[in-house]
């Protein structure tokens, strides 16, 4: 059975309103054309839109090593899902099916001109879900920024991609254990947010603190650089979740409309928040709450209503807020970008809430239901059991990989280079003029 045929009988249990969609081996020309435009807008949010929201929230002396790193990602994982992560995503892997897919489309073997994936050509689906598999170990660069060896994150990112995002993505997505559970995650919450979350804290704890952190002030050197990058994120992020829904219908409509609540609902809980506690409302904090937003509303925007996505962001803009002053003030944790307190709790409240506002008894905050039978405590217990999964295979498995770098290529550059700064040492350029 391929992944979408998978998908959908999973999508018809979980979500009544989906069973309805025929998903035909022919290909459907609405269909095609809007997944065209949802993996364009999928690239988008890595290159130039994350890699120009990090890139103005490092010193000046780091930001072309950033680009550097987001550039180099995009193309690692585009070269790394041809040759076997598709394959390792989307196919049966035997005896191993529950856990990881097979070698049967290594080098895409099978994907021709022909071939179909669902309504779709075959080879647009293999580039959409590739824009996963690009953003995902791009946005664990926040953790490790201004510190971590070129060459390390070159090895890091490749067989963090290998050995732990492949995995869990098909887990959830390529009708592996997760899946069979009736786990809910429809554009990324586990396999992407809290994946990524939990990476960078990993690794901002493996390298330790930049130089001077926390007592030497750190701020962004180009503030609109990252505001320009953040309105580029919230624009992709359309093509992120109502492209999840792999046809262009009623469910990518309420996807998309959900997701911008979310992301404005996030803004301004994160703003006043801020207000409230530092007396000023400030544009980074801002920009920052839409992200959280857009990570909290990522899992559950095909499951749930208008209503249940203004709370949802609403508690990801507060909620966020309060682990990113904890993480850095109390714990005194260097994730430099915050991908964690942002990601990794945004894409766990994400994932926990989806079995609350997917339910169809709450009025106004309802979703479009859960399977019949299925109780919202029973599908909780479910969430959790994913998202307890997914953070502790992250965690170890980014943990030995980052040991296993770190002793044959070593992980952080000297005291020395760190102050002179990575653009000049790593990459012999200076970004000094931006």
């Amino acid at each position: 059975m391929n992944y979408l045929a998978r998908t959908t009988v999973l999508s018809s249990l979980l979500f009544p309103a989906f069973s309805s969609t025929a998903w035909a081996d022919d290909i459907n020309s609405g269909d095609t054309a809007w997944m065209l435009m949802a993996k364009a807008l999928v690239l988008f949010m890595t290159l130039p839109g994350l890699a120009l929201f990090y890139s103005g929230l490092v010193r000046s002396r780091n930001v072309l090593s950033v680009l550097m790193q987001c550039f180099t990602i995009a193309c690692m994982a585009s070269v790394l899902w041809i040759i076997v992560g598709y394959s390792l995503f989307a196919t049966d892997g035997g005896s191993l099916q529950s856990f990881v897919g097979g070698f049967s489309k290594t080098f895409l073997n099978g994907v021709t001109i022909d071939s179909v994936e669902g309504t779709m050509p075959e080879s647009v689906f293999v580039m959409f879900q590739m824009t996963f598999a690009i953003i995902t170990p791009a946005l664990v660069v926040g953790g490790f920024a201004e510190r971590m060896r070129f060459s390390a994150m070159c090895w890091f990112s490749m067989l963090w991609l290998v050995f732990v995002y492949i995995p869990v993505a098909h887990w959830v997505w390529g009708g592996g254990w997760l899946a069979q559970r009736g786990f809910m995650d429809f554009a990324g919450g586990a396999v992407v947010h809290i994946n990524a979350g939990v990476a960078a804290i990993v690794a901002a704890l493996v390298m330790g603190n930049r130089r001077g952190f926390p007592r030497q002030a750190m701020p962004p050197h180009n503030l609109p650089t990252t505001v320009a990058g953040a309105c580029m994120l919230w624009v992709g992020w359309f093509g992120f979740n109502a492209g999840s829904a792999l046809a262009a219908d009623g469910a990518a409509g309420m996807a998309m409309l959900v997701t911008h609540i979310g992301a404005a609902a996030g803004s301004l809980a994160w703003m006043f928040r801020e207000w409230v506690k530092f007396g000023k409302p400030s544009v980074l904090g801002i920009v920052t709450g839409m992200v959280a937003g857009l990570g909290t509303i990522t899992p559950a925007s095909g499951f749930v209503g208008p209503g249940g996505a203004l709370v949802i962001g609403l508690l990801a803009g507060m909620v966020c807020f309060s682990a990113t002053q904890a993480i850095k003030r109390k714990f005194e944790i260097d994730d430099s970008l915050d991908v964690f307190p942002v990601h990794g709790v945004g894409g766990i409240i994400g994932i926990l809430l989806t079995a609350v506002f997917a339910s169809n008894g709450l009025g106004v905050f309802s979703g479009l239901g859960l399977a019949d039978g299925v109780s919202i405590g029973s599908q909780f217990v479910t969430q959790l059991i994913g998202a307890v999964a997914t953070v502790v295979w992250c965690g170890v498995a980014t943990f030995v990989i980052l040991k296993v770098v770190g002793a044959v290529f070593g992980l952080r550059v000297t005291t020395e280079e760190e102050t002179e700064g990575l653009d000049i040492v790593l990459h012999d350029e200076t970004g000094y003029n931006l």
